[in-house]
């Protein structure tokens, strides 16, 4: 919701930056822009809109940056306005003035996009303090560094974090009135365990219980990963020995988290989004030249529509409606029932498709729209998330990234039908080593592998 308004104000300063140039800086405007305001206009947005896409604003982050948002206001600014000027010239075959204009309003649109963007900080922070738009945090334990962590997340109300309480055996030292316990530790267990109701919601939880309680640990643990909670384990005052957590910065404090995310890091992020954005713009530039051929096949040997849509479980638990060619015959069952090898549901040029992998290219879509990522777990449909995430403790982890068109479980043996639970479990697993040693170079590899696998016909592929 706050990234759709800040794009529509996007949209606003755009207007105002390009009128202003045609009428303070008319000599340095060419004429064919005058001429032809409105083209020039949507040409313009569509252009900024694009590349907004491939560096999403970032102002809206708990924890942000200055600089980084400057280098992402320049990103934006400087390859659509080049990307304009390039296509402008195509169209018109006008050269005059064009650099110039370029370039100042290049100028302009940083300047008038850095005050915008303190403007928007100062609006979400107050937002925020009005409690909208927060990020809800629980503590476990009672140790002193809980309240070192407590006072870095309220320090900032920007920030938006709204600490529910703590659940520990004894109080905590010292802690402000506002800190509040909620309870024993078993009590937390009691409502884990489903034998009293759930009277929270909750986004992070910071645990600074003993490494050495593994059990109790555990347990935790596996409550967050199945309500796609962040766990983060704040080592105690008294130790500093890590069990199996790897270490993350918050502020200047070190934290333990159960799973390490290389895609946290805004750089890492930043790349893979790129990647996602030029890819998905190609493929679906060519896919334009052949759906007309597509479309007319489908049409041909099945009544019904052209693109299938179906509702799937992407980044964080939501869902998202995830697109493809359809392949199979209209049925009741295509939100429930997987394909199978020989499956009657699917039409003869359907069942091509599938095994050439060309029902997924709509999917590109997906990953334009920021829904899904070129590389990453497959999004499953929500039956499934329902029913695997009750029997594989950690299936909801694959969540804490965007799921992908392809990924590292489909190109090691994972791909297709599951049959059995142990291969579902096999899958989990490598989208969770995937989560935690990405690369842009894994993901480059993962998508050569891809196309080895349609060049040689993978027989899972149905």
């Amino acid at each position: 919701m706050i990234q759709a308004i800040i794009l529509m104000f996007d949209a606003v300063v755009y207007i105002v930056a390009l009128l202003a140039m045609i009428v303070i800086f008319p000599q340095f405007t060419p004429a064919s822009i005058e001429r032809h305001f409105n083209i020039a206009l949507l040409l313009g947005i569509t252009c900024f809109a694009l590349f907004s896409i491939a560096f999403p604003v970032i102002v809206d982050k708990r924890k942000v940056y200055a600089k980084d948002v400057i280098f992402r206001i320049m990103a934006v600014v400087v390859l659509s306005q080049s990307f304009f000027l390039i296509l402008w010239h195509t169209i018109t075959r006008e050269s005059a003035n064009e650099m110039a204009f370029v370039i100042l309003m290049s100028a302009l649109l940083t300047v008038l996009l850095a005050v915008t963007r303190g403007v928007e900080r100062i609006a979400i922070g107050q937002f925020r303090r009005l409690g909208r738009n927060s990020r809800s945090v629980l503590f476990v334990g009672s140790d002193p560094s809980l309240l070192k962590m407590y006072h870095e997340v309220m320090l900032d109300p920007m920030a938006g974090y709204n600490v529910r309480g703590y659940y520990s055996d004894e109080e905590i030292a010292d802690a402000p009135q506002e800190l509040k316990r909620l309870g024993t530790i078993q009590d937390l267990y009691d409502i884990i365990d489903g034998r009293v109701p759930r009277s929270f919601v909750i986004d992070d939880m910071y645990c600074s219980l003993a490494h050495t309680e593994t059990q109790k640990l555990r347990k935790l643990m596996r409550f967050c990963n199945a309500c796609v909670i962040h766990f983060y384990y704040i080592p105690r005052i008294a130790y500093t020995k890590k069990m199996y957590f790897k270490p993350e910065l918050i502020g200047e404090n070190v934290v333990y988290t159960n799973y390490h995310e290389p895609l946290l890091d805004m750089k890492n992020r930043v790349m893979k989004r790129t990647f996602d954005v030029v890819c998905s713009l190609i493929v679906l530039l060519i896919l334009v030249l052949f759906l007309p051929v597509i479309a007319f096949i489908i049409k041909r040997q099945s009544p019904g529509p052209i693109f299938f849509s179906q509702l799937r479980t992407g980044m964080d638990g939501r869902n998202f409606i995830c697109y493809k060619f359809r392949s199979m015959h209209v049925n009741k069952d295509s939100d429930t029932l997987q394909a199978t090898k020989d499956d009657p549901r699917k039409f003869p040029f359907g069942d091509f498709m599938r095994r050439s992998n060309i029902d997924e290219l709509p999917q590109f879509f997906n990953v334009l729209k920021g829904d899904m990522s070129m590389v990453g777990p497959r999004p499953h449909m929500v039956l499934h998330t329902e029913m695997y995430s009750k029997l594989i403790g950690e299936y909801m982890v694959r969540h804490f990234i965007k799921p992908g068109i392809t990924g590292l479980a489909q190109v090691t043996g994972f791909r297709g039908e599951t049959k059995e639970l142990k291969q579902m479990e096999g899958r989990v697993q490598r989208d969770i080593w995937y989560m935690e040693n990405w690369s842009f170079w894994l993901d480059i590899k993962i998508c050569f592998l891809t196309i080895w696998q349609i060049i040689k016909k993978d027989d899972k592929a149905y």
